[in-house]
Parts: C-alpha cells; structure tokens; sequence
C-alpha cells in the first residue's frame, strides 16, 4: 500500500473507533432516585435521575458486569444494564444486584 493508502485506512480506522466509543452506557434503574446523583464507575461518569444513569464518555472497562454492581452499590438494583446493541444477560445482572438493600436516596413508591 501507498501512503496516502495508509493514511486514508488509518483515518478511517480512526473515524470508526470514534464512533463507536460515542455510544453512551446506560443502566435502567428497579426503582426511581428521588433526586439526581453523578456516580463514577467503570472509569466514566455517570449521570442519574428519575430511573435511569448514563455515562455518555464511557471508556473501553465502562460496559462490565464489576462497573454494573458498583453503580448498583451507589444508587440501587438495576434493572438492565445496555451499550447498544448489547446488555448484560440475566445472570450477570442477578451478580450485579445481589445482595443490594435499595440506598436510601431511591424515591418509595
């Protein structure tokens, strides 16, 4: 290949990359926060309101079981845990949650 060849697949590369990394994680929470929470977890910034987070940065360790189970320990079970078009299946989100007492921060119903 030519340089300009490999310059070219590099960008592309790169453009694909990008792209990629811009899908946001998001956790779909049992049981609504009565009032919004940033939580860090998975190395990315999670914002939290009514019944769900997204951290919209997420980096390459966002998308894991262990980054599910310590968002659940800061705002609660979750219900599903997605970076489209994957989601943790439902043995890994009953490891996620198991064990959890709703934090007190999460609105009764």
């Amino acid at each position: 290949m030519t340089r300009p060849t490999l310059a070219a697949f590099a960008a592309l590369f790169t453009l694909a990359a990008g792209a990629a990394a811009a899908e946001p994680v998001t956790a779909t929470l049992r049981a609504p926060l009565a009032e919004p929470i940033r939580v860090i977890a998975g190395g990315a910034a999670f914002q939290c309101q009514a019944g769900a987070c997204v951290a919209a940065q997420p980096g390459s360790r966002t998308f894991a079981a262990s980054t599910c189970r310590d968002l659940a320990k800061a705002v609660g079970p979750i219900a599903a845990f997605e970076l489209s078009p994957k989601a943790l299946d439902a043995r890994k989100l009953e490891q996620c949650n198991a064990g959890l007492a709703a934090p007190e921060r999460v609105a009764h119903r």
